[in-house]
């Protein structure tokens, strides 16, 4: 009777749940074009200000960038002659817009490479961040913002999240101005999606070509489009801004994403699942120990000891076996089915699992 009431309630949630469709989304949300891309930037820098947990006498990278920071300032100090732990060296990252402009803010991320204990309360000395091509763009420098701490007391250590990275909001300023390239040729635009799908890419020329009411768009390869742009630059930059607020409906491949470790199930809409008949039994097994102690009569003496027994105990419950049958339905459905009927996450990827075995389930499982 159990069984019956189960899978019907899991019936009317069916009836219930409609089948949802891809919305649409603006052509901005789907990639990028070509050439408007970040770029990461890179320094190596010297913190000071530490209360004695910086890196320590032994580490030579430290005392030599100490003594080359003292010599740019006036004052000439061997690396031999550096024994402070209120400095530590680190790597500073950062990355670069697109577009930016001199004076522009970046937050900076510092983390130590030497054997420093603590960041907090460190100060960033003036370093220069690099791009790829060797060349600085940016000057990081300022008060780091570390999110954890560590206390050290004869053997003890009390110590939260990581102390040695830290942060540096608007820490940067931009030192050379960067323009993006997104008219690589002359007259001509390429939009770059995120995941390649001819359909969706299709959908994108087509959406392009009815917007302008002229054939501007098409299809390259499955994650590009080209776009005609006449006209100057102006002209491309009003181009590619109506481009980006173009609204198309895009494709969706038939995933399910499955993460056994948090028990989170993350399926499309549109997922299928062909007729299958599922059974699910309720098997509990529960061991038990359970210890008594026998005290020896007439008190302890020598080789007198208490006896200690040990009694298990298990337990096998076993309820009715649930077996009902599916029609053609999606995985958000049966999903939303099992939840109103209260089983857990484990049992729904275990049944999501066995619907790819017996090839009823209409999509690729990914397993985090």
């Amino acid at each position: 009777m159990r069984a019956r009431t189960i899978w019907s309630a899991v019936f009317a949630s069916l009836a219930l749940a409609g089948t949802a469709s891809a919305q649409e989304v603006r052509v901005k949300d789907l990639g990028r074009f070509d050439g408007w891309r970040e770029n990461a930037l890179v320094g190596y820098g010297v913190v000071t200000g530490l209360s004695g947990s910086g890196d320590s006498p032994r580490n030579a990278a430290t005392r030599q960038a100490l003594s080359n920071v003292l010599g740019r300032l006036g004052a000439e100090v061997s690396p031999e002659q550096v024994q402070s732990r209120n400095v530590a060296v680190v790597m500073v990252s950062a990355t670069l817009p697109a577009s930016a402009n001199v004076g522009d803010r970046l937050d900076v991320t510092v983390s130590s490479v030497g054997d420093a204990r603590s960041l907090v309360g460190g100060t960033l000395l003036m370093t220069p961040l690099l791009g790829p091509d060797r060349k600085p763009y940016a000057l990081a420098q300022g008060p780091l913002a570390v999110g954890g701490f560590r206390f050290d007391a004869d053997v003890n250590r009390e110590q939260k999240n990581h102390p040695t990275t830290a942060l540096l909001p608007g820490g940067a300023t931009v030192e050379t101005a960067v323009r993006s390239q997104v008219l690589k040729d002359p007259g001509r635009l390429t939009f770059l999606l995120k995941e390649a799908d001819f359909t969706t890419a299709g959908r994108v020329a087509d959406g392009i070509n009815a917007a302008f009411g002229q054939t501007l768009a098409s299809v390259e390869d499955a994650d590009a489009v080209s776009i005609r742009a006449d006209g100057d630059r102006a002209g491309a930059y009003r181009l590619i801004a109506a481009i980006e607020n173009v609204v198309v409906r895009p494709d969706q491949s038939a995933r399910v994403v499955v993460n056994e470790r948090s028990g989170t199930v993350v399926a499309g809409a549109g997922v299928r699942i062909s007729s299958v008949v599922i059974s699910q039994g309720d098997i509990k097994v529960s061991v038990s120990v359970e210890n008594q102690a026998s005290q020896p009569y007439g008190g302890f003496g020598p080789g007198v000891r208490s006896l200690v027994v040990s009694n298990t105990k298990l337990a096998v419950s076993d309820s009715a076996d649930a077996v009902a049958t599916f029609p053609n339905t999606t995985v958000t459905d049966l999903v939303e089915g099992l939840r109103r009927v209260r089983i857990d996450t484990r049992g729904v990827i275990s049944i999501l699992q066995a619907l790819k075995a017996a090839g009823a389930l209409h999509a690729d499982i990914i397993v985090q």
